[in-house]
Formats: C-alpha cells, sequence, structure tokens
C-alpha cells in the first residue's frame, strides 16, 4: 500500500511529551531523591505491571475478529502508545538523572538546589519554597523548579537577603527569612 493512505512516519516519535518541563541545553536532570523514587516507582508501574496487563486486553481484543469496529483493540492501541511514550520519556529523564542529597550540602548559609526557602513579601506575606527538579516541581504544593526565575534569583541569596526578582505581574521583592536543608 501506498504511504500517503498510511498513518505511518519513517522518523521517530517525539520523546518529549507535550507540556512537559524541558530542560536548559546542555544541563543535566538536577533531582531530589524523592523525586528520583517516584519517577523510577511510576517508570516500574508502567513497565511491569499496566503495560503487561494491556498487552494481553490488546491480543485478547484481536482476537476478536474486525479490529477496524473494535473499540478494546482501538483504546487498546491508543493507550498502548501513550504508555510507550511515557517510558522512552521517563528513561531519558532517569538515565540523565544526577541526584543531588540536600542534607550533604556544605554551605548552608546560602540557597541551592534542594533548600526549603521562607520568604516575605509586602502584600502576600510568608511562603515557604523547595528549590527542586524540574520534573518534580509543584508551585501548589512549594516546590519550584531550580530553572525557575524564582529559584534563580534565590540561589547563593542568605539569610536577610533582599532579592528581586521577574514574575508574571511585574518585578517582585522579597525578603529571606529562614534557609533549611532537609
Amino acid at each position: 500500500m501506498n504511504k500517503a493512505f498510511v498513518k505511518e512516519s519513517d522518523a521517530e516519535e517525539e520523546d518529549d511529551l507535550p507540556g512537559a518541563p524541558a530542560l536548559p541545553p546542555g544541563s543535566k536532570n538536577y533531582m531530589t531523591a524523592r523525586g528520583h523514587a517516584a519517577m523510577r516507582a511510576e517508570f516500574e508501574q508502567l513497565v511491569k505491571v499496566e503495560r503487561p496487563e494491556l498487552v494481553k486486553v490488546v491480543a485478547w481484543a484481536a482476537g476478536n475478529g474486525d479490529r477496524s469496529e473494535n473499540g478494546d483493540y482501538i483504546y487498546g492501541k491508543k493507550r498502548l502508545r501513550e504508555i510507550d511514550r511515557r517510558i522512552r520519556y521517563l528513561t531519558k529523564r532517569l538515565e540523565n538523572a544526577e541526584v543531588v542529597d540536600p542534607l550533604l550540602q556544605e554551605n548552608v548559609e546560602q540557597v541551592f538546589f534542594g533548600a526549603s526557602v521562607t520568604v516575605f513579601h509586602e502584600t502576600d506575606g510568608e511562603a515557604t519554597y523547595q528549590i527542586v527538579g524540574v520534573d518534580e516541581a509543584d508551585a501548589g504544593a512549594g516546590r519550584i523548579s531550580w530553572i525557575s526565575p524564582l529559584a534563580r534569583a534565590l540561589t547563593k541569596a542568605r539569610e536577610g537577603d533582599s532579592i528581586r526578582f521577574p514574575s508574571p505581574v511585574g518585578p517582585r521583592e522579597i525578603e529571606i527569612l529562614e534557609i533549611r536543608y532537609g
């Protein structure tokens, strides 16, 4: 059959997931031990549990006859592609991961990767942020990526310092109240 009528491509599928956080070119994928363990657990769950179960369902559905109208087969193949893409993504991220243990930080008077920093802003009051890896960032939980503007501004600052950083609402200034590791 002519390739013009088949939805296939010679190029390898893109391993980066849409909406997935990108690392700066040439940088390492820094992660906390907790973030690495969570990513490893997701990888193991997909490879050892979800994918094998889905392969059984797809094989069963394929044996039921006409695949063009078989919902289990069509959905299963689509989900299998999603799982395989996620596995490739996780594999790439885990291979390039560099686990950083904040407890081994020697210069605890300054903010570096893994630090929990309590800051004060005149209008927002106190807030605490932990500087974590790109894949484990969750602003709602106070975990910010090391490549975020706030984390970059906080890096190397000390307790009592006031720092300015760009934010979506314009330049902001905050004071560092406390730095903790661990």
